[in-house]
């Protein structure tokens, strides 16, 4: 039985979401036939790679191409 492409989706957001070092985190994901490609912005490159080895855990996915942005702000200094 083949399963479609938004059921590995949503179970790629689900387990993002149960990762708590990603908790909160609003990334694109597209699914092609078991490769995955995970978009958008995280704060550190640790946050980057959780959200890699967290995908690549599932079972369907074959491959994972992490095109995530690491942005992390600097916290302003109260005057």
């Amino acid at each position: 039985m083949l399963e479609t492409v938004a059921s590995l989706i949503d179970r790629i957001e689900h387990a993002i979401s149960l990762n708590p070092h990603l908790a909160g985190r609003s990334l694109t994901i597209e699914a092609n036939q078991g490769h995955v490609r995970l978009q958008g912005i995280v704060n550190s490159y640790y946050q980057k790679q959780m959200a890699q080895e967290t995908v690549r855990s599932i079972e369907g996915v074959d491959a994972v191409e992490n095109l995530l942005e690491v942005c992390w702000t600097v916290p302003r200094r109260a005057k």
